[in-house]
């Protein structure tokens, strides 16, 4: 049985979770999984994340041992992150196969979202 307290030392995909779930950290991942890439080129790719919260989650990422920044200051997966890379790609499937669905449901959610925010 799963259960949210469980902590996630004693459960390895909580701790997972918990890395993963933290914003722009997949995407970095899946950017990087083609091959290494510089800042300016990752943080252009990155679309609307700050500098600082891309180095932010760079530094996560060389902590958990799944980026790392190589001598020309470029960054790579390390063995680690390209298994991560590997295991993204049934996630891109399950996108593809739902992106009409995706699509209208976030605008969905998006909208009802913010109207909360106004009240």
């Amino acid at each position: 049985m799963r259960s949210a307290s469980t902590p996630n030392a004693e459960t390895p995909i909580y701790t997972a979770m918990d890395l993963l779930g933290q914003r722009w950290v997949l995407r970095v991942v899946w950017e990087l999984e083609p091959g290494p890439l510089g800042f300016l080129e990752l943080r252009r790719r990155m679309g609307n994340c700050s500098s600082s919260m891309l180095a932010d989650r760079l530094a996560t990422l060389g902590e958990a041992g799944i980026v790392h920044k190589l001598t020309d200051k470029s960054y790579e997966l390390t063995p680690k992150g390209v298994a991560l890379g590997i295991s993204l790609e049934p996630l891109w499937e399950w996108a593809d196969d739902h992106t009409g669905a995706l699509a209208a449901d976030w605008q969905r959610i998006s909208a009802g979202e913010n109207a909360r925010r106004r009240h």
